[in-house]
């Protein structure tokens, strides 16, 4: 598998090549209607409102028509020049996938700590590392300017996450350090802190209340909502007949006994996300540690495709990894770059559907970006956010498994661009500037097509 690997990781660098240079933004109308079309449109049959939901929310800003369209920057990153900062070792590495400021989040690991960390891992896939940067990095670029800020202090916002990064994947170099790292109250300041606190604050009775309710004094089922639709029973007895896939999903030291995920109710959860809106979603109450109904445990089982990145490098994950289940890769890819990871995070199949399985936590608090109001909320915000991408890297290595990548991708990375930061940071902040701008033409077009009526799914 290594040789393999390696090989791609080669023709990727001779077909990318060493240099950078930054391609000039250009309206492109009817490109973007056709791959916003031709990605939603298979997905159409089973949801057609929640697509109808998703290209709603997508028309809010260009960070948000951003967030749902990882597909258009990846089909860019197939054709667009690679890094300067990129060699063998570092092009085919762990890749969170879609990195943007609301895919990060408060939550509670498995050993009860509460943390900032990635809260999404739909598209996590293999790729040059530079490609979590850039995408993150558009993000930030994205933000500042619907909050106000100009250009050079949005700049000055990229610079220190990429310095953050960059800084923490030296001080990971050499050490073992990033298996324990986590950025808790203790080391976080602002409004990162603050989201911590949040989470350390909340409990597994309010999420209870919030989806749930006493059918009688002895039973707790789901409430029917806007959100939360029964399923038919077809689909009830599907789902039934795929939880003991999902069990066995789970490693052995980690599985619970049988009761522990008895099934109690489901529902169909409809609105949630962005890019994911027109998979199915679905929560599932099981029992939990006990059959008292204060410590039921509320599952998220969402479908997943191939991640966006493979537009860019099929078939750089090889297949064998997570045995062509796109709900396993999902997991892996998980549990290699976050630490202490949900102990109830699974895959199964529902009706040839693969579906990725998690814990609803009832600790999690997403990142809300409108809280960055002034220059110095943002640059500290996102100085965590840098830590967290080198951490996400540093630990999906060989760390991680060295079966699948045998490099120390924090020693490679802090190699390849120690003696040239400056260019390395001017390098990612030109390509931003110039990709956010792409966004804004692309944003416009869909727009435009949107309220002309045109098809998009």
């Amino acid at each position: 598998m290594l040789k393999y690997i390696s090989a791609i990781a080669a023709v990727l660098i001779l077909t990318l090549g060493f240099t950078s240079t930054v391609q000039a933004a250009t309206p492109r109308s009817t490109w973007v209607e056709n791959e916003i079309y031709q990605y939603n449109h298979p997905f159409a049959s089973q949801l057609p409102q929640e697509l109808a939901t998703k290209m709603q929310k997508m028309k809010a800003s260009p960070f948000a028509f951003y967030r749902g369209t990882a597909h258009i920057f990846y089909r860019d990153m197939q054709t667009l020049p690679s890094s300067g900062f990129v060699n063998s070792s570092t092009s085919a590495i762990w890749l969170q996938g879609d990195m943007h400021l609301q895919n990060l989040g408060g939550m509670r690991d498995s050993n009860d700590n509460n943390v900032f960390d990635t809260t999404d891992f739909d598209e996590g896939y293999f790729g040059p590392y530079v490609w979590d940067l850039r995408r993150m990095a558009v993000s930030i670029l994205l933000a500042a300017k619907e909050k106000g800020l100009s250009s050079s202090d949005a700049q000055d916002i990229v610079r220190n996450f990429l310095d953050a990064y960059l800084n923490k994947m030296s001080d990971f170099k050499g050490t073992n350090d990033e298996l324990s790292y986590r950025l808790e109250s203790s080391n976080t300041s602002g409004v990162v802190k603050d989201l911590i606190q949040e989470g350390t604050g909340k409990s597994r009775s309010s999420l209870l209340n919030k989806y749930t309710l006493l059918n009688n004094a002895s039973s707790r089922v789901f409430q029917t909502t806007s959100e939360l639709q029964p399923v038919s029973n077809s689909t009830y007895s599907n789902i039934a007949g795929a939880m003991s896939s999902y069990i066995t999903s789970i490693s052995s030291s980690k599985r619970y006994s049988n009761s522990y995920y008895t099934l109690k109710d489901i529902r169909l959860k409809l609105g949630s996300g962005t890019g994911s809106l027109g998979k199915y979603r679905y929560f599932l109450l099981i029992e939990g540690p006990s059959s008292a109904t204060d410590d039921d445990r509320i599952l998220e089982m969402k479908q997943e495709g191939s991640s966006a990145v493979a537009i860019a490098v099929p078939g750089l994950l090889p297949t064998s990894v997570y045995g062509n289940h796109e709900g396993a890769r999902v997991a892996i890819a998980t549990k290699a770059m976050l630490s202490n990871t949900d102990v109830l995070l699974g895959y199964t199949t529902v009706s040839s559907i693969p579906f990725m399985v998690h814990e609803k936590s009832p600790y999690q608090v997403d990142f809300d970006y409108t809280l960055l109001t002034t220059k110095s909320k943002f640059m500290d915000a996102m100085g965590y956010a840098g830590k967290v991408v080198a951490k996400n890297h540093a630990i999906s290595d060989k760390d991680y498994d060295a079966a699948i990548i045998p490099d120390s991708v924090d020693k490679e990375v802090t190699d390849i661009v120690s003696n040239n930061k400056t260019v390395f940071k001017d390098e990612i902040v030109n390509f931003a500037l110039d990709y956010a701008s792409q966004v804004e033409y692309d944003y416009t077009s869909f727009v435009n097509a949107y309220n002309q009526g045109v098809t998009l799914y």
